[in-house]
């Protein structure tokens, strides 16, 4: 069975999305639709001594309707905001017990010149993969040449890629034409996800956290077991 997954990249997406990679064989960045602002594409949460704090990427964006994901710049005239993030993960996970192995290569990502949204989002999620030691075939959409709307452009993806199975968020219910895959003989399945706890820093749980949270508190092949049990069986 080969199953597939599209999603939008994010910034540090938070556990539910990486069990969507988990699940899939092919994992499709869907980075040719439009922009949403005050999403998640550019920014995502992680915990301090005083409650949740947001990691933000300032993008230039409103200047053109409909502008893709792909499309979107960083705005590096905004100085200084690499520096901040790591700042504030350095400040807020120096105890924590994966502090030593992760933030190396944290820094060694905030290094380099990062120009675009797509850019920075879908390397923050192969890097947080190979941290997990989770490989999976990692495909941009914008590169398939596959046009289309909604329901009807998933799966002509799918069945590119040959799939058997298409594993979708649980947002997609209420729009996504699933008799159109059943009669090409594709299973549709909806996470169903029911976020695990963990060992955190600052007190009680805190939920729907970026992934990083939970790799700074724990080891990679455990975390990736802990993000497993969340996810639909």
């Amino acid at each position: 069975m080969t199953t597939v997954v599209i999603l939008q990249p994010s910034l540090w997406p938070w556990l539910g999305a990486t069990e969507q990679i988990y699940r899939s064989d092919c994992f499709v960045f869907y980075c040719d639709v439009q922009y949403s602002k005050n999403d998640w594409r550019n920014r995502n949460r992680i915990k301090t001594s005083n409650g949740v704090q947001w990691l933000t990427v300032p993008v230039r964006h409103g200047h053109r309707f409909g502008e893709r994901i792909c499309d979107v710049e960083i705005d590096n005239n905004q100085r200084g905001w690499r520096e901040d993030h790591l700042k504030a993960l350095e400040l807020n996970y120096k105890r924590a017990p994966q502090f030593h192995r992760l933030f190396p290569e944290l820094q060694e990502f905030y290094a380099k010149p990062w120009s675009t949204l797509e850019g920075i989002a879908e390397e923050s999620i192969r890097l947080l993969c190979r941290v997990l030691g989770l490989e999976r075939q990692f495909v941009c959409s914008r590169t398939l040449g596959i046009e289309g709307r909604r329901s009807g452009r998933l799966l002509k993806i799918c069945k590119h890629f040959n799939a058997s199975a298409y594993y979708s968020g649980a947002a997609a219910k209420d729009y996504l034409e699933r008799e159109i895959f059943q009669q090409t003989g594709i299973e549709v399945t909806f996470q169903d996800y029911h976020h695990p706890t963990y060992p955190q820093l600052w007190g009680a749980f805190e939920p729907y956290l970026s992934t990083l949270d939970l790799l700074f508190n724990v080891e990679g092949a455990e975390a990736l077991s802990i993000i497993r049990q969340g996810g639909s069986s």
